[in-house]
């Protein structure tokens, strides 16, 4: 366990990281469920009435989850960062700061709270302000899937796959783990707004990335157990103080 001496002060960012893995799994499973239950609605129309009878869904139906998966994401990767420094401070540093401009690039993205917004003033409104507002709906949904969503996507497949270099150079994880992260990152390579095939590879990329989740989750658990025995068995840097 010497090897990890020197994470013992990173404790908490491991195990914040481990359950933010498993975390971001759940979360795509409960997403998934929603998706399947209680289908999207089609036209901006569908989607107030939703979000008035129903905010909550009508949020679930604008993927608010994934606003709190990214965090979760983020964490992910801040964890990695501690581990994989040895590895390449370089590709540490090129990892986390383009996963900050891909978690930007969604929060910037995602409409959800504006429609929620639209829908309660589109409730109150007549006649053609009904239409404006409606339209305003119909401008917020494509830019949904624009150019921030593409940058988010691209960016997410870029990171994926320079963790897949970082993974193969350090045997703090076990191999299989960079090609989970290979394969999720080549699928990542065609976002969903590509039509049909798009959404296949999407939706294909989720058991890949699910997997890498619940491996990375799992390991940085127990190299924070680890990183505990050493701190209360005092590392060498404090024997020696």
């Amino acid at each position: 366990m010497k090897e990890h001496s020197g994470l013992v002060q990173w404790r908490g960012l491991l195990l914040v990281g481990g359950w933010a893995a498993l975390g971001s799994v759940f979360l795509i499973v409960v997403q998934i469920v929603v998706f399947a239950v209680w289908p999207p609605p089609e036209d901006v129309r569908g989607v107030f009435d939703l979000m008035i009878h129903s905010p909550v869904l009508g949020l679930l139906s604008m993927d608010a989850l994934y606003l709190i998966n990214n965090l979760l994401v983020l964490m992910i990767y801040l964890a990695l960062a501690v581990v994989l420094w040895e590895a390449s401070r370089s590709g540490v540093v090129l990892v986390l700061a383009l996963g900050f401009i891909q978690m930007a690039a969604y929060y910037a993205s995602n409409p959800a709270v504006e429609m929620l917004s639209l829908a309660n003033t589109h409730a109150l409104a007549e006649g053609p302000e009904r239409a404006i507002l409606e339209g305003a709906g119909v401008a917020l949904i494509s830019a949904w899937t624009g150019t921030a969503f593409l940058v988010y996507y691209f960016l997410g497949a870029f990171v994926l796959l320079v963790l897949t270099w970082l993974l193969r150079q350090t045997a703090a994880f076990p191999r299989s783990v960079s090609w989970w992260a290979l394969a999720a990152g080549i699928l990542m390579l065609v976002p969903s707004p590509f039509g049909i095939v798009g959404m296949a590879f999407a939706l294909a990329s989720l058991i890949p990335w699910s997997v890498f989740c619940i491996a990375v989750g799992v390991r940085l658990l127990r190299l924070a157990s680890s990183t505990r025995d050493l701190s209360a068995a005092g590392t060498p840097q404090s024997s020696e103080g």
